[in-house]
């Protein structure tokens, strides 16, 4: 029995190590998971399941295309990566791309919640024009953009990414997005251009708007065609008018020319000028028209978000100074009104 004492207690040392040696492959592994590495990639997981969730559910957009005559229905990010490869510059700072990648979504989110389809034809929701948005699909940029559209799209949709899910808000409704390309320097109050006055659209300084190749342009005229465009009779003096207000954008606003009184908007597109921001003179039998700016002015400037981005300001701040008190919000819940509604 003495000799029999040895044999059991290897047995049970040998029994007892390989027991162990599991545990011991193991523990490389458990420390690399108290590290962190592990809750990491758990963390990851769950960030990207979030961001899917907070997306809402996948939406078409009916675009009614011009020239093909046609509707083209497109994936509601695909959408905005066309809308802002069409109506900003590639080349502009990211975080500009990003701001234009937000006003676009914005802006269709609405349009999709309002079914306001004025100017788009039956089972569109918007056209590929000003009228709506300016849309191109990838077909069409890289004919346009040709070798350079490799690096311009990935611009395009690195800005789209980034702000995946997200729309711009005032009292819980998304806001009316506009925006144009250059300001005289000012933003314009929405009262001052439409109808209506709109809270988050309020006049703000946009002094980086002196460096787009857009802020200042001139136009020629006869005198015929400028009395014929204005419906009014000029004197032979060399006066053409009397500009009588300004608005808080420092464009015209109202202008006395030939016995008649017109707003600087009616000017504007009357005589298609690049801004309501004008000045003229009479020369012989012509009119030389001085213009600061391009585009309406009510909203968020291309160039001023530009030149805001150069100085290190990210699209939130973008957001946040060319929309007065609006929040940037998920759209998901947005986004599921909309497929409850259809």
């Amino acid at each position: 029995m003495k000799a029999v004492k040895p044999m059991i207690i290897l047995i049970i040392v040998t029994a007892v190590v390989i027991l162990m040696i599991p545990a011991i492959l193991v523990l490389p592994f458990a420390n690399e998971s108290a590290s962190g590495k592990l809750v990491e990639n758990l963390e990851d997981s769950k960030k990207v399941n979030t961001v899917k969730k907070n997306e809402g559910p996948a939406l078409e957009v009916s675009v009614y295309r011009e020239a093909a005559q046609h509707i083209e229905d497109v994936p509601l990010e695909d959408y905005v990566r066309g809308v802002v490869s069409a109506e900003m510059p590639a080349d502009f700072e990211p975080e500009a791309l990003k701001a234009q990648a937000l006003t676009a979504r914005t802006y269709i989110v609405k349009q999709l919640i309002s079914k306001n389809v004025k100017d788009a034809p039956k089972g569109a929701n918007v056209t590929d024009t000003e009228s709506h948005q300016v849309y191109k699909n990838d077909k069409e940029l890289k004919r346009i953009w040709g070798s350079d559209y490799s690096w311009k799209i990935k611009r395009i949709k690195t800005a789209v990414e980034e702000t995946r899910g997200q729309i711009l808000t005032y009292d819980s409704a998304p806001i009316e997005a506009t925006f144009f390309s250059t300001s005289n320097g000012y933003t314009e109050n929405s009262e001052d251009y439409w109808p209506n006055k709109i809270p988050y659209l309020k006049s703000v300084e946009s002094p980086w708007d002196k460096d787009s190749p857009k802020f200042y342009s001139q136009q020629v005229m006869s005198i015929e065609d400028f009395e014929n465009k204005l419906g009014v009779k000029l004197s032979s003096k060399a006066a053409i008018g009397t500009i009588t207000a300004k608005t808080a954008g420092k464009r015209v606003a109202k202008v006395e020319i030939g016995g008649k009184e017109l707003t600087g908007k009616q000017i504007r597109e009357k005589l298609n000028l690049k801004s309501s921001d004008f000045s003229w003179i009479r020369k012989g039998d012509s009119v030389i028209i001085y213009t600061k700016g391009f585009g309406h002015g009510v909203g968020m400037s291309q160039y001023g978000a530009n030149g805001m981005a150069k100085e290190g300001n990210t699209y939130k701040n973008i957001i946040k100074h060319y929309y007065q008190g609006v929040e940037i919000t998920a759209a998901a819940p947005y986004l599921t009104k909309i497929t409850a509604n259809k």
